[in-house]
């Protein structure tokens, strides 16, 4: 049976796995890969797979009712209900999914939690050269002297000057969009995906007023269903389902730099 590319249209195989054209991925195949998980205890499991920090670390908790300030978690009540939630810095809980749909609930913690796992990658130490603060040269202790200092005069007015807006969905213009790292994608409502953006948005969605314009509301296909999602171009590691292992990182991840204050 022929089927029709989601991307540029063309009709292919059903049992295909990537279109021949363009090579995109099918989204069917992909919202059924083997590796996702659907239950609590699968992703408790996928969570142990990848060698993941403690929980207290990475601040996830699956399976229970944490009820402390920054941490995301999912649980299932005392109802049968199944709850994803998140705690921000002031203690107030933020409720992303209430209901019985168990593999819709995994999925909401399950693409949060691959978000930061992003994140916490590009923003490890690891990615960073740093020159020792002690060494028995007096030159090379002066050189990383000034190479800290430069550091953290740079990193201020990145802070200050940074109008970047934070990861999400976004309503602007009557057109919804994805920021994702440095990466803008809108949704096409004629063909039900999302695709690459070439508005300069950082300069228009700043910090102050985004919470204008967050969150899509998911009436249509979430950015996590399309082909861009699934193929991995949405992040410069586009292949960290093949190299997700935290390992040797484990030490720094630092949930301190996740955004506690947002509802998710």
């Amino acid at each position: 049976m022929k089927i029709k590319c989601e991307f540029c249209g063309s009709m292919i195989d059903e049992t295909s796995e990537r279109c021949p054209s363009c090579g995109a991925p099918l989204s069917g195949a992909n919202r059924t890969a083997s590796e996702q998980p659907k239950t609590i205890e699968e992703l408790k499991a996928w969570y142990e797979a990848h060698h993941l920090p403690p929980e207290e670390i990475t601040r996830f908790f699956i399976g229970k009712n944490f009820t402390e300030p920054k941490a995301f978690g999912i649980y299932k009540d005392s109802n049968g209900d199944f709850v994803v939630y998140k705690n921000k810095a002031s203690g107030e809980r933020a409720v992303r999914y209430k209901g019985s749909d168990e593999t819709y609930a995994v999925n909401e913690l399950y693409q949060r939690l691959k978000a930061e796992i992003v994140d916490q990658k590009a923003n490890s130490p690891k990615n960073v050269q740093q020159q020792p603060l002690m060494d028995k040269k007096k030159k090379k202790k002066k050189g990383c002297l000034i190479a800290i200092i430069v550091f953290f005069v740079i990193s201020i007015l990145a802070a200050i000057f940074d109008n970047s807006a934070p990861n999400g969905y976004y309503n602007y213009n009557g057109t919804q969009y994805y920021h994702q790292g440095s990466k803008w994608y809108y949704y096409d409502v004629d063909v039900d995906d999302w695709y690459p953006s070439s508005d300069d948005l950082d300069k228009k969605i700043t910090d102050d007023n985004a919470k204008d314009y967050q969150y899509y509301d998911h009436n249509g296909k979430t950015f996590e269903e399309s082909v861009w999602y699934s193929s991995g171009s949405h992040s410069d590691d586009s292949g960290w389902d093949n190299d997700s292992d935290w390992d040797s990182d484990s030490d720094s991840w630092d949930s301190g730099s996740t955004d506690w204050d947002s509802d998710w």
